[in-house]
């Protein structure tokens, strides 16, 4: 991009060019932009971004102040958002006119950098209170481009002195590369927070369906209970008892769903924890304890698995303890990254050739075996126990996070 260079004569090749290292000079300046590009990738603070930018353009070029200049359209100025050398109350208070009779403002009109090395006899342009303020006496504006996706551009990067160097073209060029990483960098952030926007519109529609899932789910528990107390047989009634447990096992899992802090996903511990609780205030005289890992759970992965417990569970209140209290056991626990979940009683045991496969078996282990299948699983009947002893191995994924205080 071409240089719009004001002043008496010709620019020098660099500032204060005699007696420096040339070479060297420009290698920095080189060496700047690398380390930019290197601190913008490992943040999405753009704060911090357009604050580092100012810091090292002052140091390319040598210069005592330089400042980042973003265009507010509903006022049509120039606002400075980060700089160095500056007094205080200049950042997000002060602002430049963005039109073309000030450098910055031509820069951001015209997309041409601007060399100003003469501000004191400039003819064409006035020089901003903020530069007078600070006795800058020269100046070198490029434009900030806010990326390909948006055709409005950021703003001005500028670096600003008070002594009576000179400013060139390839110091515009350095400047000019470095407004290029910079409005990458700008770019990234605003895609990242527009995603980031998305994602939490996204999360909250998802609690919302699972509320109203649970709610609606809530009403049918409660139609089928009032079907059971009104009927009066007892086999109907035991039926929609089973039936409206199973769908309140359902409705925990949308009312954890959207409670949980990470979407599409349950805290296993407290689902466990909930789900036994209830389950206790249906099992009498017996005594429920239910002991789980941490684990944040797939809901996909929730939902078969409440109902597993709640079958086996129910299936050990009813037969496992005909004539006496007993100790029904549920735990979950994480072995070699699958989920053991084991629901074990001391009661009468199941019948002598019990195949929980034979066709005439109950609904409660036809939901079981179901359940073990949908979620690739393994069913174990233990046989050395005194009891009743279920071992379900599944090969559930657990979040990424793991832990539920994550």
């Amino acid at each position: 991009m071409t240089a719009f260079n004001t002043g008496d004569g010709p620019a020098a090749s660099s500032p204060n060019s005699t007696g420096r290292d040339e070479l060297g000079y420009r290698l920095r300046q080189q060496s700047l932009l690398g380390e930019f590009g290197r601190a913008a990738m490992q943040t999405r603070d753009l704060r911090m971004i357009l604050q580092k930018a100012t810091e090292l353009c002052a140091i390319g070029l040598r210069a005592e102040f330089a400042k980042v200049l973003e265009y507010e359209p509903d006022e049509e100025r120039l606002v400075v958002r980060a700089g160095v050398g500056w007094k205080e109350n200049t950042i997000d208070v002060v602002s430049l006119a963005a039109d073309v009779g000030s450098p910055a403002g031509y820069a951001y009109r015209t997309g041409e950098s601007v060399i100003s090395n003469h501000l004191e006899a400039e003819t064409r342009f006035r020089t901003p209170q903020l530069l007078t303020d600070h006795g800058v006496r020269r100046a070198i504006n490029v434009l900030i481009e806010k990326g390909a996706e948006d055709e409005a551009y950021f703003g001005v990067l500028e670096v600003d002195s008070a002594d009576a160097g000179q400013f060139d073209q390839a110091d515009a060029d350095f400047l000019t590369g470095f407004a290029g990483l910079l409005g990458i960098a700008i770019e990234r952030q605003q895609a990242d927070a527009k995603l980031q926007e998305a994602l939490k519109y996204q999360a909250l529609l998802t609690r919302e369906m699972s509320h109203r899932v649970k709610n609606s789910l809530a009403s049918v528990v409660g139609l089928l209970r009032v079907q059971a107390r009104n009927t009066p047989s007892q086999e109907v009634k035991s039926a929609l008892e089973d039936a409206s447990l199973r769908v309140s096992t359902i409705a925990d899992v949308h009312d954890h769903l959207w409670r949980s802090s990470h979407v599409g996903f349950i805290e296993l511990a407290d689902f466990m924890t909930e789900l036994c609780k209830k389950l206790r205030g249906n099992v009498g005289k017996h005594t429920l304890n239910c002991q789980s890992d941490a684990l944040l759970l797939s809901a996909d992965h929730a939902v078969p698995l409440g109902l597993l417990i709640n079958e086996l569970v129910a299936n050990a209140i009813k037969y496992a303890y005909p004539d006496s209290k007993g100790l029904i056991e549920v735990s979950a626990r994480e072995i070699e990254g699958s989920l053991r979940v084991e629901v074990s009683d001391q009661g009468k045991g199941l019948p002598e050739g019990f195949d929980i496969d034979e066709p005439r078996a109950s609904l409660g282990f036809k939901v079981i075996t179901g359940m073990v299948r949908q979620l690739q699983g393994h069913l174990t009947i233990a046989k050395d126990w005194k009891g009743s002893r279920f071992l379900i191995d599944l090969p559930i994924i657990s979040h990424p996070d793991r832990s539920q205080s994550s």
